[in-house]
């Protein structure tokens, strides 16, 4: 079954800028990209930072701690010194409210 959560309304969400949200107890950023809406793990998988702080630059977010590039696509590492990627979730888009599947 799949299960949406609502986490923001779409107009907290501004270009190039992170949020952090938290359903079910998840710490989970939600960033507004050019081409949508993509939300990815808060935590950096290399230190303790949240990636909601960091910088984007295009697809990806840069950790504000240790600059680790992680693509806000597929949670990939682009550039170190984090090895491990990071956990993205869909995200939907409805009635001016942002929706996370945390399935």
């Amino acid at each position: 079954m799949t299960q949406w959560i609502d986490v923001a309304a779409e107009a907290d969400l501004f270009e190039g800028a992170g949020i952090a949200v938290t359903p079910e107890g998840q710490d989970i950023a939600v960033f507004k990209l050019e081409d949508g809406v993509y939300a990815i793990n808060n935590l950096c998988s290399h230190g303790n930072a949240k990636l909601c702080d960091g910088f984007v630059e295009g697809h990806h977010v840069e950790c504000p701690f240790h600059q680790a590039l992680f693509s806000l696509h597929d949670g990939s590492v682009s550039c170190g010194p984090a090895t491990e990627p990071a956990k993205t979730w869909p995200v939907k888009i409805e009635g001016g409210r942002v929706f996370l599947q945390l399935a």
